[in-house]
């Protein structure tokens, strides 16, 4: 590991359409197509609406060998009838096991506008500038009873450092324009730095 987030070595995969040269640059990484075994983080974004290509799959097998740290990021979702949940479940097959700490919340016009957090049940509402955080009401806890049963046992199987030990490799949905999940992603990347 490195000593600042500037420095850690972060390599981002995907397929075009998912957007890959825009997560490298939000997050300070290269956009690569080979596996490199001496990444400090290894990004693979995913569109929900075209899938996962054969060679990013190939490249998520690549990493197998090493314990390097990977993220599951999911792009454009402001686009696409496919969602957060479609992305997940496509990752779970043809990846590994997913985790997921947050889940999409949308506004009237179906559109992602806040996430909600599967550890504290809190809401991060990005319409504010900045993000603000509140409570959940009863009916999302209702909504996501199930998803956080399944997100803390599964948490609390792995480890509280799985992700750094590159064991555990969490999902986040993410929309730079609106920032939605750009401050969950920063805030894995602070947990590998030293």
């Amino acid at each position: 590991m490195q000593s600042t987030d500037n420095e850690l070595r972060i390599h981002v995969y995907g397929h075009e359409s998912a957007d890959p040269l825009s997560v490298a640059l939000a997050f300070s990484g290269t956009y690569s197509q080979e596996v490199h075994s001496q990444s400090d983080l290894a990004i693979f974004v995913v569109n929900p609406a075209t899938g996962i290509d054969q060679q990013t799959i190939d490249l998520w097998q690549g990493f197998d060998e090493f314990q390097v740290p990977r993220l599951v990021v999911v792009t454009q979702l402001e686009k696409s009838e496919a969602d957060f949940d479609d992305a997940v479940m496509l990752a779970n097959r043809v990846f590994d096991q997913v985790i997921t700490p947050y889940l999409v919340l949308h506004d009237d016009q179906g559109l992602p506008v806040a996430l909600i957090s599967l550890a504290d049940l809190r809401i991060i509402d990005y319409s504010t500038n900045p993000p603000s955080e509140i409570a959940c009401e009863e009916e999302h806890r209702t909504l996501v009873k199930e998803f956080r049963e399944e997100y803390v046992e599964k948490f609390e199987s792995d480890g509280e450092n799985s992700f750094a030990a590159g064991l555990q490799f969490p999902a986040i949905p993410l929309w730079i324009d609106k920032g939605i999940g750009v401050d969950k992603v920063k805030d894995l990347i602070k947990q590998l730095v030293i």
